[in-house]
Parts: C-alpha cells; sequence; structure tokens
C-alpha cells in the first residue's frame, strides 16, 4: 500500500504518476468515483442493470454450487465489487427458501453501506475467509488499476506517466523487472512505436488472493477480456461518465477501466474460460420468442415472455454483453461442478 499512497499523493500534487497509482486514487481514494453517492449505476449500466434474469441465473448458480457442496448448514455467497447491493439484493429475492435459510450473504465494497440495504447482507472492505459457496465478481478485475506500457520511438517498452489532468509522457527509466517478466508472459509488445500493453500484475495478484478466501466452491470473474492470442495492440483503457464513454482521465470525475487478460488471471488448471453467452445459456437464460398462439390464448403473458425474451437477447448478445469473459475456478474439487464446468463449456459450442 506505501507505493499507491506515495503515488496519489504525485498525482494530488500534479506531477506525474504510474496509471496505477493514478487510477487507484482516482476510483477509491476519498474523492474517488467510486465514493460517490450515485454509485457506478449512475454512470453505466452492467449486465446487473439490464435484467433481473441476470440476478436469477446467479442464484441459478448458487444452487449448483449448493447442491455440488452437499447442502451444508452455512452456503456463502460474496458478492465482489457490490456497487450499491444491486446484484446480492436481488439474488436473496429469488433464491429457494430452502436455499435462502442457509445463505450467509456477504457484500465486498471500499464504498460505504447503502442506508436501505437489506440487513441479512454483511458489509465488507475485503472479502471473508475460510468460506464454501460461491464468490462472485462482476466487472470488479476491470477497475482493478494497472499499469499502461507503450513501444516508444525507438522500439522499447516504457510506463506511461500520467497527470491529473491526463496529460500522459514515458518514463525514461527502464521497466520494471516485474512488469518486464508479465509481458513476456502474456502481452509481448511487439517493438512498434505506440503500441501499448496493459500490465494485469495486481489483477493476477488480487484474483488469487479472492480464491483464496474458498475452502471448498466456486470463484467466478466476469468481464469484458481477451485472449493472449488477440491482444489489443493499442490497449483498452477508457472512462466512462454518466452513460458515455470518454477519455480516461484521472481526476475523480469518471470511472477508469480497462478489459482483462482473464487467462493470465486464473490461478489453477481446473478453471475455464467461458462466454458470458455460453454461461447463461447453460443456467437457463434464453432468447427463443414465445409461441405466437400465446398472444391471442394469453396477451400478458405473451408480452412478459416478450420481454423476457428480448432481455435475454441483450444479455446473451455478440458484440454485447454475451461477449464477456466467465472465468469459472473451482476449489476443493467437488465432483458436481466438474460437471457444471462441462456443462457450461458444451453451450460455448452450440
Amino acid at each position: 500500500m506505501k507505493n499507491v499512497r506515495e503515488g496519489s499523493q504525485n498525482v494530488r500534487e500534479g506531477a506525474k504518476s504510474g496509471w496505477r497509482a493514478a487510477t487507484e486514487e482516482a476510483l477509491y481514494g476519498p474523492n474517488g468515483f467510486y465514493r460517490r453517492p450515485e454509485g457506478p449505476a449512475g454512470h453505466f449500466r452492467t449486465s446487473v442493470h439490464a435484467s433481473a434474469l441476470f440476478a436469477g441465473a446467479v442464484a441459478e448458480l448458487l444452487c449448483r454450487v449448493d447442491a455440488a457442496l452437499g447442502e451444508p448448514p452455512e452456503l456463502a455467497f460474496v458478492d465482489m465489487a457490490a456497487g450499491r447491493g444491486e446484484l446480492i439484493s436481488r439474488v436473496l429475492q429469488v433464491l429457494p427458501e430452502k436455499v435462502a435459510a442457509r445463505v450467509r450473504a456477504y457484500a465486498v465494497e471500499k464504498a460505504g453501506r447503502p442506508a436501505d440495504l437489506d440487513q441479512r447482507i454483511e458489509w465488507l472492505s475485503e472479502p471473508p475467509a475460510r468460506i464454501r459457496g460461491l464468490l462472485f465478481a462482476n466487472e470488479w478485475l476491470d477497475n482493478v488499476p494497472v499499469e499502461v506500457v507503450e513501444a516508444d520511438a525507438n522500439g522499447t517498452a516504457r510506463l506511461v506517466l500520467v497527470r491529473e489532468d491526463g496529460q500522459e509522457s514515458l518514463d525514461a527509466a527502464p521497466l520494471d523487472a516485474k512488469l518486464r517478466r508479465w509481458l513476456d508472459a502474456w502481452w509481448p509488445l511487439p517493438a512498434e512505436p505506440g503500441l501499448r500493453a496493459e500490465v494485469g500484475v495486481d489483477r493476477d495478484a488480487a484474483w488469487a488472493a479472492a480464491v483464496r478466501t474458498l475452502e471448498r466452491g466456486l470463484a467466478v470473474a466476469v468481464d469484458y477480456s481477451h485472449a493472449r492470442e488477440a491482444r489489443p495492440p493499442f490497449g483498452t483503457l477508457t472512462g466512462f461518465r454518466e452513460g458515455r464513454e470518454i477519455a480516461p482521465v484521472p481526476d475523480g470525475s469518471c470511472d477508469i477501466t480497462a478489459h482483462v487478460a482473464l487467462d493470465a488471471c486464473a490461478a489453477t488448471s481446473e478453471a475455464r474460460i467461458v462466454s458470458q453467452r455460453a454461461a447463461l445459456r447453460a443456467l437457463g437464460v434464453t432468447a427463443g420468442r414465445p409461441p405466437l398462439a400465446l398472444a391471442s390464448q394469453d396477451p400478458a403473458a405473451y408480452v412478459r415472455a416478450l420481454t423476457r425474451a428480448g432481455e435475454a437477447a441483450e444479455l446473451t448478445a455478440r458484440g454485447g454483453l454475451g461477449d464477456f469473459g466467465w472465468l469459472m475456478e473451482p476449489v476443493g474439487s467437488p465432483a458436481g461442478l466438474a460437471d457444471l464446468l462441462v456443462d457450461v463449456a458444451d453451450h460455448e459450442e452450440q
């Protein structure tokens, strides 16, 4: 934490810092973007806000984890980067009563607890340890700050420095050895001036730490992502404010995000990465239109079914939310979880 605090102080004084420290202060500092009263939902729309079907699918996943664990007396559900508790609240509302009665619900978020949150939900700044159940991180890792690296005029990888107003320059010092090792392993940067990479060292560590909180169960990270064989040549760092994509400026006025190298984050060989499209289909979210005959038999039911189909289509759309990656990592190897991952992978091929 020392380096983050020192970097944050530099940013406040107008000097330049790496993007990791600048983003940490801009998002999570005392006046950071994520501490604003409107919360993330005031600026961008996630799958959670798009449809209640998403929470229903997460509830179904929690039930399947419960079955795989043999229906333990206490079943943990951890919502990482919980925002204002929208997802975890909806999951508790739609869970079957026999499961909900055994669930211990944890919302993990740096911002303060909302005043009207369900009292069953424990509000924490760090995930609890030694749990059995489901840890679910929807659009968390993309907001774990990263360093940005750019090839200079000679093709040498340099750390990108940034001021609070967004002005950038390249660090003259040699790249840190830890950053270089990660680049070599996961995002080899060609010696072509202007090409960029976002170094996921801290994301890998954050995800590994989250997975270690599980004794048995399933950890899932959901985010826009890319794979080693298809990294974006100029990176993905961007900003969002009031529903619009804007230039990333680390002054606390906007979200700052970058897509995630989920393949680098995977902590064990049992992990699988699938699309949201496949995961939601495996959990019962389908976008098929209701039969037209229902329109004459029960018009209200037809409208409800049509609305549901439209929401499911948005959640699973190619080129949109359906392209999110789901990193699914079982812990403790319950046999039922292995079957679940195979089922999800089968839907990837459909």
